[in-house]
């Protein structure tokens, strides 16, 4: 299949841009990126596509993404985290069925492909949702899905009893750390190596020293990545230092620390932590809308990103966003360090283009085979259609793209070489149905926790 006369925004080495740019799709992997007369002369008998008036960007890499919690979409809006984590979005996940993380799975599925992300990080999938299920709504849709199983054996967050874990979310060792074991048995590198089955471990407070260090030894002798939120709000950094650690001389000391690691928010940090996580090459996920939302802080992304850290997106869940849509969350991230610094020249357009691209995809160890558009890489990629009023004009395709766009915008998207959004529309699911069943198992959860007359907004209805 040849993808013809678009700009194509490459991401490669040179960071090239193509106008009137083609490229050429074999199987599941890029054949040639290049003119579009160049490439319709060399294969004048292939099937075209004419992308005219969009833009071809990588696919998007989300870092950090909480599947299940798409059906507690605005379940919990403008509440302190205390309040707002323990009184809600634990107790509401505490009654979820395997059922309902399936179709929490494919709602959040549904969303991400049309709205431009092409692989996502699951970042502590809860053994109650049903990991089967999420695996299966992966394998059906056609994304690509790096899939964190939870590890932990401590109900409590930082160590304080206030903040206490519904019961029905509650694991230990054996149903988390061995139940994960499992999982990547049955389906790393599933779905044409589509799958990947991560440790989704829990904060420190939520994971004993014990467990993480047994968890840390299996994950270098077997080479299964560690996922985990870290210093996120003030009490994170106040609990380390109850043990006499910063944040990341503790992730050392328990073995998190590495190029296999995704830490999440990051948002605590003194340079010494920075330095830190320079060195062990390990990643961090910037997730600037929840931060903001929940006001946990704002995390220190130009210092890491001038420290040599490679910082990738995220998204977080629905309950503290309130969307999936990662071209949204990059606008953020390209305002947001410029009105905290009184600096307009940090984190420009290019650098969000690359966190949201090529940063994800070497994060999740996946930067040989995505992340850029590239001879020989998977045939990932994004079509934005820029022929409308609020997307014209443009000068730089980049700048259009990030600070302009949203997934309103996605023509098409393409996974592992298959059309799965065309026009706009999902072809390899059912978006009707989809939301439909997510709208209805979300508010089941909300009455079978009891907080139907909680769960609701300020203003009168009637």
């Amino acid at each position: 299949m040849l993808y013809t006369h678009a700009t194509i925004i490459t991401v490669n080495s040179s960071r090239e841009i193509i106008l009137d740019g083609a490229i050429l799709v074999q199987g599941n992997l890029i054949a040639a990126v290049d003119k579009t007369d160049a490439l319709t002369k060399l294969h004048p008998t292939e099937e075209v596509v004419n992308l005219e008036g969009r833009i071809i960007i990588p696919g998007l890499i989300s870092t950090h993404m909480h599947t299940a919690q798409t059906l507690l979409r605005g379940a919990a809006d403008d509440l302190e985290l205390v309040s707002w984590l323990c009184e809600r979005i634990w107790v509401l996940q505490g009654n979820f069925t395997n059922e309902d993380g399936y179709a929490a799975a494919r709602i959040s599925i549904a969303e991400m492909l049309l709205t431009g992300t092409t692989c996502f990080l699951e970042s502590m999938f809860a053994d109650r949702y049903g990991f089967d299920g999420l695996c299966r709504a992966v394998e059906e849709s056609g994304i690509r899905g790096c899939l964190g199983k939870i590890v932990m054996d401590s109900g409590k967050y930082a160590g304080d009893p206030k903040w206490a874990m519904h019961p029905g979310l509650i694991e230990n060792r054996e149903m988390s750390l061995l139940g994960a074991l499992d999982m990547h048995k049955k389906w790393d590198k599933a779905a044409n190596d589509r799958i990947r089955v991560w440790f989704g471990a829990r904060t420190p407070g939520g994971v004993s020293d014990a467990l993480y260090k047994e968890m840390t030894s299996i994950s270098k002798s077997q080479g299964i990545p560690i996922t985990m939120h870290c210093a996120e709000v003030a009490a994170d950094r106040a609990f380390f230092k109850t043990l006499s650690h910063t944040p990341m001389s503790y992730c050392d000391s328990v073995g998190l620390l590495g190029p296999n690691t995704v830490l999440v928010h990051m948002v605590h940090l003194d340079d010494s932590d920075i330095a830190k996580l320079a060195e062990t090459k390990t990643h961090v996920a910037h997730c600037p809308t929840s931060n903001s939302k929940l006001a946990s802080g704002i995390c220190r992304v130009p210092e890491l990103l001038d420290s040599g850290v490679n910082v990738g997106l995220g998204t977080d869940g629905a309950p503290c966003n309130n969307t999936n849509d990662l071209l949204q969350e990059m606008k953020l991230a390209g305002i947001i360090h410029k009105a905290k610094s009184y600096d307009p020249t940090l984190v420009p357009a290019e650098t969000v283009m690359e966190m949201a691209t090529i940063n994800g995809a070497k994060a999740l160890g996946l930067g040989a085979s995505i992340g850029s558009l590239e001879v020989g890489k998977k045939a990932d990629f994004v079509a934005i259609d820029m022929r409308y009023v609020h997307l014209q004009p443009y000068y730089s395709p980049v700048s259009a793209v990030v600070y302009c766009a949203t997934g309103k915008d996605v023509d098409m998207v393409v996974v592992d070489g298959k059309v799965v959004v065309k026009s706009g529309k999902l072809a390899t699911m059912d978006e009707e149905e989809v939301w439909k069943e997510g709208e209805k198992r979300g508010h089941e959860v909300v009455m079978r926790a009891g907080l139907t007359e909680k769960v609701k907004g300020r203003w009168p209805i009637r």
